[in-house]
Order: C-alpha cells, then structure tokens, then sequence
C-alpha cells in the first residue's frame, strides 16, 4: 500500500507546476489548462485523503468538483473564444477591460 505521503507530495508537485504555469504564461488558454491542473491536483488530495481516512464522502466530493470544472471549462474557452475575436490575440497583455 502506497502511504498517503506519496499522494500529497505529488499533489502538491501537480498544484505547484498548476501555480509556475498561471504566473509565467501570458497565454489565456495556457493560464485556463493551468488552473485546470490546479483543479486536478486538489482532487488527488482529496482521494488520497478519503482513502486513508476510508470514508466515501471525499470521493462524492470529488464528483462535484468535476462538474464544476466542466461547467468552469465551457464558460472559460467561451470567453477565451470572445476574447480572441474581439482582439484577434489570446495574449493575456493584450487583454485589458479596464483600458479606454
């Protein structure tokens, strides 16, 4: 059996390169499969702990999560679709709303 160690280490090594991946990228889509990750990673920490502590709940929890990544999914890549055919870029830099 796999200690539970292992399982957090990895989901922390998956939530960091997530985290690398938002603050160096300057593209949107790049910056969205990023937070994805991120996504991901916090779901490993919850099977993992779910697992070890032998209660469901975490795995009920986990299904939640991704329907809301879904949901999450399709409204960001609409968004990234809007953005790119107003500004013809996905580049975060040339994305400003606050900007006359």
């Amino acid at each position: 059996m796999v200690p539970l160690e292992y399982y957090l280490t990895l989901s922390a090594v998956i939530f960091a390169i997530g985290v690398l991946g938002v603050l160096t990228s300057r593209n949107l889509i790049v910056i969205f499969m990023s937070i994805e990750i991120m996504l991901n990673a916090g779901n490993l920490a919850l099977i993992a702990f779910s697992r070890a502590l032998g209660d469901v709940s975490g795995h009920a929890f986990v299904f939640i999560v991704f329907a809301v990544a879904a949901a999450e999914a399709a409204v960001g890549l609409a968004i990234i679709l809007a953005v790119f055919r107003n500004r013809e870029s996905v580049n975060a830099d040339d994305f400003n709303i606050m900007r006359w």
